[in-house]
C-alpha cells in the first residue's frame, strides 16, 4: 500500500491547535483531514488553525472535508480557520461561497478599476 501523499502534523497549545498540512488533498487523503479535524473537536480544542502553505493540490473532496469539519466545529461551539491557501484553492473557496473558512479573505483578483464615463455619453 503506497504512503499517503499528505502529511498531517498537529501542534497543541492548551485549547488551541495548529494543523499543518503538506502535500495533496484528494479523494485518497481527504479522510486524513476529516479525522484530524474531528479529533480536535473531540479533544476539546476551542480553536483549530489549519496552515495550508504546503498544500500543492486540493480537489472537491478536500473542500468537502473542510466544510464538514466546519459544521462539526460550529455544532461544538468551536472555531476552525484555514490559513494561507494556495491561490487556486483560495479561488475555489471564493467561487463556492466557502470564504467563511478562511481566517483572512485573500483577494484573488485585483480590484477592478472603473473609469468615469466620458462627458457627452457613449458613442
Amino acid at each position: 500500500m503506497p504512503l499517503p501523499r499528505l502529511n498531517v502534523h498537529r501542534h497543541d497549545h492548551t485549547t488551541r491547535t495548529l494543523i499543518t498540512l503538506a502535500g495533496e488533498i484528494d479523494l485518497a487523503t481527504a479522510p486524513l483531514v476529516r479525522v484530524a479535524l474531528a479529533e480536535c473537536v473531540h479533544d476539546g480544542i476551542h480553536t483549530t488553525d489549519v496552515d495550508l502553505t504546503e498544500v500543492t493540490f486540493c480537489d472537491a473532496s478536500g473542500l468537502n472535508a473542510f466544510l464538514a469539519a466546519s459544521g462539526l466545529a460550529t455544532e461544538a461551539g468551536t472555531i476552525l480557520r484555514l490559513h494561507h491557501p494556495p491561490p487556486i484553492m483560495a479561488r475555489i473557496i471564493e467561487i463556492t461561497g466557502s470564504g467563511f473558512l478562511l481566517h483572512e479573505l485573500h483577494s484573488v483578483r485585483p480590484p477592478s478599476r472603473r473609469f468615469p464615463a466620458a462627458a457627452g455619453g457613449a458613442r
